[in-house]
């Protein structure tokens, strides 16, 4: 039974140790970021995933075609069957030796992906959602929202669409 299969079917600590098998390989990505002018920056990028801890760990290694310029950043995922959760932590090429953010947090139910997060951002309490949907064994759909009211309203400021090369 695949990973996708299982995330539709059941809400597992099986299926969650095997919830991001669907991402591992390369890929091109759209993404779409809301600029603080309120309008879409949009460009295109790659990742190239693979697996840790026979499963219940991944990285993520980005490079982003901006039209500034090209940079880079991983995602760092870890799985503890404790909690049944995993963990995702970010590592951005442009100040890499800032503290990480505190990780955000989840699981997937019916084939989709929620994880959050608690931090600051720009030196305001903010709350961090990221929702993984619309997975096929060729492509995905990510994208982050932040909210300022502890989650009644979210604002999305960053998409991406993932296309299996």
């Amino acid at each position: 039974m695949t990973a996708i299969m299982m995330l539709g079917a059941v809400h597992t600590a099986a299926a969650q140790e095997h919830g991001f098998d669907f991402q591992v390989g390369s890929w091109r990505v759209h993404h779409r970021v809301l600029r603080p002018d309120r309008t879409w920056l949009e460009f295109d990028g790659t990742c190239v995933n693979w697996a840790l801890m026979s499963g219940q760990g991944n990285v993520e290694d980005h490079t982003f075609n901006k039209p500034s310029g090209v940079t880079h950043a991983i995602g760092l995922r870890a799985y503890d069957p404790k909690t049944n959760q995993w963990a995702i932590w970010w590592v951005d090429s442009r100040d890499p030796h800032l503290p990480m953010d505190p990780p955000v947090k989840g699981h997937f139910e019916n084939g989709v992906g929620t994880f959050y997060s608690d931090g600051l951002v720009n030196g305001k309490p903010t709350r961090t959602r990221f929702i993984w949907s619309q997975i096929t064994p060729t492509s995905a759909r990510w994208e982050q929202a932040l909210s300022s009211d502890g989650g009644q309203t979210w604002e999305t400021n960053w998409i991406m669409e993932w296309r299996r090369s």
